[in-house]
């Protein structure tokens, strides 16, 4: 991953940030959510890191939809962890992360999507 590389790097971190939302949900006995979070907080980085190894611009495209779509439901979650306070936390910091990149995600997706129409 380099340093340039800003959505990667905001979303490895965002993943290392769900794992340890991950464990403070599991230490306090929140064994459902948990997991739908971790799986959809985590593969948002992956699929960016697919999108950059990607062979055309279509993949490419494709597959930061694909974490697009993942930094959606992942907020979907955290809103719902957030209001129904379930397990007590200020998830405030998740929710300001997860916006940023879905923010991030949206503008590379439409000016992917652009540049495929343009070709």
């Amino acid at each position: 991953m380099t340093k340039d590389n800003l959505i990667a790097t905001k979303t490895f971190n965002f993943s290392l940030q769900i794992i340890q939302l991950y464990t403070f949900l599991i230490d306090n006995k929140e064994f459902v959510l948990s997991k739908q979070i971790l799986r959809s907080g985590t593969s948002i980085g992956a699929n960016v890191e697919e999108a950059v190894g990607a062979i055309s611009k279509k993949e490419f495209t494709a597959k930061m939809g694909i974490s697009l779509k993942e930094a959606r439901e992942t907020r979907y979650w955290l809103k719902l962890l957030s209001k129904s306070q379930l397990i007590k936390k200020d998830y405030n910091n998740e929710l300001k992360a997860i916006e940023e990149i879905i923010n991030i995600l949206t503008a590379i997706v439409k000016t992917s999507q652009g540049n495929i129409k343009n070709l």
